[in-house]
């Protein structure tokens, strides 16, 4: 029980790394709020939710919707102590074929959304809070069809050092997780076709030195240690779930 009476937020909490983080954190007595952008994913999530634990509809780039659901978790809850930015969106392109609104898009989500979201949640955040920033291996390498993607991630990790400075007075920690290759849903809504991602599996599977691509409860458990006291004199840094993809 190592978040009991802890109130956590985590943003894209339906499904995938966002679902399983939420879950460990309600495992480990929490009360979690997430937020999700469609209103049949906040039904379903809402008919099975643990005790403690609420589904709330925003989606990441709203910032209107996104503050209300803070304060509807915080009403609820009482203030947070843990904020756990996950929403994000990737959508493979080459380079020469990006679209302004493509682009756009990509960081009005993974970037804009993101960083709205941790301001707006600012003044519900208790002394000694834990913020932790969904960023990805893709920030620090370079890979085809990544350009947009890969450069989002980059600035995501650099607000987390901003933000370490910023909010280090009130004990606030700030941290950036970079997942590698994970299975999850998400890889169905990149509109890439099945038999071309389950070649990309194969073969990043391949360059992993583990030997295989991560899993979304491998995620949680690395978030569920920045959330907690055990990461206590832990802030700024950028933590690598990926196998030893970009290690080695």
């Amino acid at each position: 029980m190592r978040l009991k009476d802890k109130v956590a937020f985590v943003t894209g909490g339906n499904s995938g790394i966002g679902l399983a983080t939420a879950q460990r954190f309600a495992q480990e007595g929490a009360k979690v709020a997430i937020t999700a952008r469609r209103q049949a994913a906040v039904e379903e999530f809402n008919r099975g939710a643990p005790k403690d634990s609420m589904a709330l509809l925003a989606d990441a780039q709203d910032l209107a919707a996104n503050q209300l659901a803070l304060q509807k978790a915080a009403d609820t809850f009482g203030k947070l102590d843990i904020l756990f930015l996950n929403a994000g969106i990737g959508k493979p392109t080459p380079f020469e074929a990006v679209q302004p609104e493509g682009f756009q898009s990509v960081f009005k989500i993974n970037v804009e959304g993101l960083f709205f979201t941790v301001q707006a949640a600012i003044p519900h955040l208790n002394e000694g809070a834990s913020i932790i920033l969904n960023g990805s291996i893709a920030g620090g390498k370079g890979s085809n069809n990544n350009s947009v993607y890969s450069a989002t991630k980059a600035a995501v990790r650099s607000l987390a050092r901003t933000l370490t400075r910023e909010l280090a007075p009130r004990g606030i920690r700030v941290n950036n997780l970079s997942p590698g290759v994970i299975e999850t849903p998400i890889w169905g809504k990149t509109g890439i076709p099945e038999s071309d991602v389950e070649a990309f599996k194969e073969g990043a599977a391949q360059a992993i030195p583990m030997g295989r691509l991560g899993t979304a409860e491998e995620v949680a458990s690395a978030v569920l240690f920045l959330a907690s006291d055990d990461a206590r004199y832990i802030t700024g840094i950028d933590l690598p779930v990926d196998g030893g993809l970009a290690q080695i």
